[in-house]
């Protein structure tokens, strides 16, 4: 068979409903200011999709640090990969706060988070080595423990006996091989909201001589007194070995870091390929980045606000009988049963005519004739509009309820997209 013939029959499980929803279920464009409002096929929506938690997209002083250093150096500058030729002062200086920040040694720049988790697992890891990882990690975590040459093993989420079983394996091939032992986690599950059970793995690091490496991309910013993440949050920041985080969410921007000990982030530096091939981080960003991690330090009002419309949200929920699952963070998913035309129409419900904007998730992410609908708080949210979107999920609830969506067609109402 032709290799296009095989592609054009089978686009995958998310591809083959792209000429009934692209555009509107799938690559939506929400335009204008990145805030609580903004334009979505011409109308105005109230927006509970973005990971921008702390406001920081839109936030005068991070918008002035943005334009005045893309006029100053351009998005050009540095030149070549950092190791090559695109190292500069603000990069170190970058590094060192955020390794002062979240209470470790030295700290790695990644250009994205993705491709950098991929990379470092990979890098870490030899084929002696055996990795231990949770079922419900990030793709990210997933593809580069794909990478990996030896053994891996995963656990149930958040099962703390079934991580140790999983140890005990692993001890058993690393005692033979010489190798060492990575355990994978997340800090705040992007999903679902709930934590890793942080305490409990630790405590388990004597006994298996393990390291921990933390993807905390929706903990760093939101989570602890400091907003140094979930590690913070849980007391147990000195345990984790290798700490993740982005400038994707709580930071409003791009790229990433990896924070660790002095001689493990250096190992890093020569031997993480997605860095030693790519291009620097340009200037515009890290000089932004310099900005949000300033805010993040000294404006503790924003992750104040933040929590006070996840706590008022999370509570009008509740009080309404809806299910939020396990969260114990900003992540506020939202449970309800019904299949998935059924889904599809309440969405384009609260769209059309509650003009709310937020992510809906379905089978095989979650289980058959399960609903989530995914809101993400923001500091710039207000209670009016926590009230607003608690009594229109009670109506559409409602609506699916009485058999209302599932008389209708699936997607009614929705013009696709060309591809």
């Amino acid at each position: 068979m032709d290799l296009f013939d095989k592609i054009t029959k089978n686009w995958g499980p998310l591809g083959k409903w792209s000429r009934m929803g692209h555009g509107y279920f799938f690559f939506p464009k929400l335009e204008g200011k990145i805030s609580n409002k903004m334009t979505f096929k011409g109308e105005e929506m109230l927006v509970w999709s973005t990971n921008n938690y702390l406001g920081l997209a839109d936030h005068p002083e991070v918008r002035k640090a943005d334009a005045d250093a893309a006029a100053e150096y351009g998005m050009a500058s540095p030149m070549g990969s950092r190791m090559m030729s695109g190292n500069t002062d603000l990069h170190e200086q970058l590094d060192s706060e955020l390794s002062d920040f979240v209470g470790k040694e030295k700290t790695i720049l990644l250009n994205y988070g993705y491709q950098g988790m991929v990379s470092a697992i990979d890098c870490l890891v030899d084929r002696h080595d055996v990795i231990v990882y949770d079922s419900e990690s990030h793709a990210c975590i997933v593809d580069g423990v794909r990478l990996h040459q030896g053994k891996r093993f995963v656990f149930p989420h958040n099962n703390i006996e079934k991580l140790e079983n999983q140890l005990k394996r692993a001890k058993v091939i690393t005692d033979e091989t010489k190798g060492g032992i990575l355990v994978i986690t997340e800090g705040v599950f992007g999903m679902a909201g709930d934590l890793s059970k942080l305490k409990e793995i630790t405590a388990l690091k004597s006994k298996y001589n393990f390291r921990l490496f933390v993807d905390d991309a929706h903990g760093f910013g939101t989570m602890g007194k400091t907003g140094a993440g979930t590690g913070e949050h849980c007391g147990v920041q000195d345990l984790i070995d290798i700490y993740f985080g982005t400038f994707a969410k709580a930071m409003a921007s791009i790229g990433a870091f990896i924070s660790s000990e002095a001689d493990i982030i250096g190992f890093l530096r020569y031997n993480s390929r997605s860095q030693i091939y790519a291009k620097s981080l340009p200037l515009p960003l890290v000089v932004g980045a310099l900005k949000r991690l300033e805010l993040l330090r000294t404006k503790p009002e924003l992750k104040e606000s933040l929590w006070k419309i996840t706590n008022a949200l999370q509570s009008g929920f509740k009080k309404e009988g809806f299910d939020l699952g396990d969260t114990e963070s900003c992540v506020t998913p939202v449970y309800i049963s019904g299949a998935l035309n059924e889904a599809s129409n309440l969405l384009v419900d609260l769209r059309q005519n509650h003009k709310i904007f937020c992510s809906i998730v379905v089978y095989p992410v979650v289980p058959k004739d399960t609903i989530m609908l995914r809101v993400i708080p923001t500091a710039i949210h207000t209670l009016e509009n926590v009230e607003y979107t608690v009594a229109a999920f009670k109506t559409v609830k409602k609506n699916l309820d009485a058999g209302q969506y599932a008389k209708q067609e699936m997607g009614v109402g929705v013009t696709a997209d060309k591809v």
